[in-house]
């Protein structure tokens, strides 16, 4: 008996309940599930996966329009394939509304067991969706916060704090670009290669590339399959960085020959940065909590040529007298809520915000003792992946009121027309890069 090939409906069926059912990060779930399919399977189940994510709210607003059971009552796998129909039939103009019905009928068997009286009633809810897509109910909401908050998906808490921190016209903006897909971004490794060559290898060999509009050595790239397959990655001569994640490090502006830590640094991708810009000269502490951690920063050291970055097994918020005052360079990147990578990372909307109230104090914790090893002088930069005020400006200015002897200072990046004074928020609808924050300060002599 010949074994059925896994679709990518199923695979990324298989990936939304990994994700609704044990937390997973979405990236590694689909990663897992569709592993053995063609480049175009994965990147459907990709892009169902992400669309399922980025618009489960409207999903579930179509839905209770049309559904005679209430949400609330449904199992939820079956649940989760309603959604999956609902994005394809709304959003996906080139996929049949008979296969995404077909489709989610077969795999709530399949995969959920379920009977005729199941089947006939997603049958019949995801047809009502279909005959009625051009004419679909619109959210009727008393405020922008309550509609924006359906339209795009994103929890009322944080969407209200979003509005109150930039406006009802900008946050609008960038609930946009949170839906939309993030570029992939290659940085050439200039240790090994230029971007000129990696363009036109990657060319040849079918993909998708080009010179990314704002930043030097980076290529915006398409159609690559599994990155981690290309020849030009293998062999280290590229790696996979936001141009956002990018920004700290020429913040930072490490000179050649110098001592750097980054004090967060998993997976390595910033502690690289920093050994290519210094030329592979001077020494790159490159520190993480965990071990496991500690091997991919070495693996992807030794891929990447870069032999001044030593791992250590170091708690960031835990002094090393050894280091007081002996680096010319620091690099707080600090953990955060990640509420600037939506756009990669979908499923981070749906934190339970209680969750992230302690991070302000664990940032502080850091930034306090890691600026203990800046020597007289020398720069640190604390950054995050996130646009909250609260995990950013309110961190750098509560630890300049207790630390006189730090001061901003200005720096310039390639994404930022004019040079930037001490401190600054990137937005992807603006920058062109993820939602990334970065503050510059000096220890004075």
């Amino acid at each position: 008996m010949t074994e059925t090939r896994k679709t990518a409906r199923e695979a990324a069926a298989r990936a939304l309940f990994a994700i609704e059912e044990n937390g997973a990060w979405s990236a590694q779930a689909v990663q897992r599930e569709a592993a053995e399919m063609d480049k175009r399977d994965a990147a459907l189940a990709t892009a169902l996966v992400g669309g399922v994510l980025q618009h489960k709210a409207m999903c579930d607003f179509y839905l209770s329009h049309f559904s005679s059971v209430r949400l609330k009552k449904l199992q939820p796998r079956i649940l989760t394939l309603l959604r999956l129909a609902v994005y394809q039939i709304v959003w996906m103009d080139r996929i049949p509304d008979s296969a995404a019905v077909n489709e989610t009928i077969r795999l709530a068997k399949s995969l959920c067991h379920a009977g005729k009286r199941t089947t006939g009633y997603l049958n019949g809810v995801l047809r009502a969706v279909a005959r009625s897509r051009d004419n679909l109910p619109r959210p009727d909401c008393a405020t922008k916060e309550e509609f924006y908050s359906l339209f795009y998906s994103t929890p009322r808490w944080l969407t209200a704090l979003l509005i109150e921190q930039f406006g009802e016209r900008e946050t609008k903006k960038l609930l946009e670009a949170n839906n939309r897909p993030a570029p992939t971004v290659l940085r050439v490794n200039t240790l090994r290669a230029d971007a000129e060559s990696i363009l036109r290898e990657l060319t040849e060999q079918g993909v998708q590339a080009e010179r990314h509009p704002s930043i030097p050595n980076c290529l915006v790239v398409k159609g690559t399959g599994s990155i981690a397959s290309l020849p030009c990655f293998a062999d280290g001569r590229v790696t996979v960085q936001d141009g956002a994640s990018q920004m700290s490090v020429y913040a930072l502006d490490p000179m050649p020959d110098s001592t750097v830590i980054d004090c967060c640094a998993a997976p390595g991708g910033k502690s690289f940065f920093l050994s290519e810009r210094m030329k592979n000269t001077g020494t790159v502490y490159s520190c993480d909590i965990f071990p496991h951690k500690l091997t991919k920063i070495r693996e992807g050291a030794q891929r990447l040529g870069c032999t001044n970055v030593t791992a250590f097994l170091q708690d960031a918020s835990q002094f090393r007298p050894e280091w007081e005052e002996t680096a010319d360079y620091v690099l707080c990147d600090v953990p955060c809520s990640g509420l600037g990578i939506i756009r990669k990372k979908p499923e981070i909307r749906y934190k339970d915000p209680a969750e992230l109230m302690q991070l302000p104090e664990i940032q502080r914790a850091i930034l306090d003792n890691c600026a203990r090893y800046v020597r007289p002088g020398g720069t640190l930069v604390y950054s995050t992946c996130t646009v909250l005020e609260r995990e950013n400006q309110d961190v750098v200015h509560a630890f300049l009121a207790s630390h006189p002897d730090f001061r901003l200072s200005r720096f310039s990046l390639p994404v930022c027309d004019t040079a930037v004074e001490g401190e600054i928020t990137l937005l992807p609808h603006v920058h062109g890069t993820d939602g990334f924050f970065v503050a510059k300060l000096v220890k004075m002599d």
